[in-house]
């Protein structure tokens, strides 16, 4: 007698419904994936995955211990630490550390440099002036260098190359990686081709086995080369490392850098308007949603942060934001650095919008809903008493600075 397979339709029903609260548990465990550029990557939220930061994640329902307790803790996990005490070479990397932190490009960067290095070489890492990133040996650096000086402050990417000359003196790397990137990067690495003699490879999102392969004709074709001394990768270049621990030990210049005929001069950043800057090249975007029910408190925080608005599709519905202000799939895809949604309860397409955002903080009445499963920050709590404290806090903030300056 064969076996008949039945359908459980309300299972198929509760699978396709998001809003359902079993609908978690009904969809498949998804550890990697392909990105657009053929890498593969890591869930960084599933159970067991090691993150940068040496915390295992871990299954707090209690399901993959076969019990319904819950945890409250994350383990933490020491990572093994790589030591390379005499390097046979160096492998340079100067990441663009917008903000004085780390991207997740510089770390894409540093992953590649981990790769060329192996385990005879070092990766150098070169960062210019003061910095808030406190990371970097679990991101992949063994020797760190950091430039001090005012004539490094500003744009100054004249004296920048006259430093990286230095550093090429000093350490003659066997490879130097910088980001393609228009925060600088992009730029720096041009320079520093043209100085050493160098032609760089450009837009490079993958090297292997000797070759290295970037993006041409307008990126719809790939370039294939022997991999040279100067690499100007793209995004999704390599892994992050996430599985080791490595020393970051600080070394200095033995020779003090030559000073540069400074044809630029730096008038510093110019105000511009947050309204005004397009949502695709924003930086720091604060988002509404349903949840906000004073959207004239809501304008003034958004100004008193300096950030660019954004709103969902059912706030543009609703006629409280601009079309052009529309976050997701069915809008405009987004990259920024800091993106804050309030009162957005995270509807596939508005995720799919944010997918490339760095760190995404969410302010929600429900913890359960998937904006708060997606941010790294989550803040519950009702949207209008979370936006005064907020306004108070910058204030504060604000009001400390002019009395230190004083």
């Amino acid at each position: 007698m064969s076996e008949i397979i039945r359908r459980d339709p309300r299972a198929e029903w509760i699978a396709r419904n998001r809003l359902h609260p079993l609908h978690a548990a009904m969809q498949p465990a998804q550890h990697s994936w392909m990105g657009p550029n053929g890498l593969i990557r890591k869930n960084p939220h599933g159970v067991g995955f090691i993150g940068p930061n040496g915390l295992k994640r871990i299954d707090r329902s209690g399901a993959q211990q076969g019990g319904s307790a819950k945890r409250t803790a994350a383990a933490e996990v020491q990572l093994p630490l790589h030591q390379v005490a005499q390097p046979a070479f160096y492998i340079s990397v100067v990441p663009d550390m917008v903000g004085g932190r780390l991207s997740s490009h510089d770390r894409d960067l540093l992953g590649l440099a981990r790769q060329l290095a192996g385990e005879d070489g070092a990766v150098l890492a070169v960062v210019f002036g003061e910095h808030k990133e406190s990371a970097f040996a679990t991101a992949g650096v063994d020797r760190l260098l950091v430039l001090h000086g005012c004539e490094f402050d500003g744009y100054t990417p004249e004296q920048r190359v006259q430093g990286l000359r230095a550093v090429d003196n000093q350490f003659s790397p066997r490879h130097w990686l910088l980001p393609d990137s228009r925060t600088g990067g992009g730029e720096l690495g041009r320079r520093l081709a043209a100085a050493l003699g160098e032609r760089p490879a450009t837009r490079v999102w993958q090297v292997k086995d000797g070759q290295c392969i970037g993006r041409a004709g307008a990126g719809l074709q790939d370039l294939a080369r022997p991999t040279p001394r100067l690499i100007l990768a793209a995004a999704e270049c390599a892994e992050p490392v996430s599985e080791t621990r490595h020393e970051a030990l600080p070394v200095e210049l033995s020779t003090s850098v030559a000073r540069s005929l400074a044809r630029i001069e730096d008038l510093g950043a110019v105000a511009v308007d947050p309204a005004a800057i397009p949502m695709a090249e924003a930086e720091f975007i604060f988002s509404g949603g349903n949840g906000v029910k004073d959207w004239p408190l809501f304008h003034q925080t958004a100004a008193a942060l300096g950030a660019t608005e954004g709103a969902s599709r059912v706030a543009v519905d609703d006629g409280f934001m601009a079309r052009d202000r529309q976050v997701g799939a069915s809008g405009i895809w987004v990259t920024a650095r800091v993106y804050v949604a309030v009162g957005i309860s995270g509807a596939i397409q508005h995720l799919q919008g944010i997918g490339a955002c760095d760190k995404v903080v969410a302010i929600n009445l429900d913890p359960g809903c998937d904006m708060i499963k997606r941010a790294d920050l989550s803040v519950i709590g009702d949207s209008a008493e979370i936006l005064k404290a907020l306004i108070a806090a910058v204030a504060a903030y604000r009001n400390d600075a002019k009395r230190d300056a004083a």
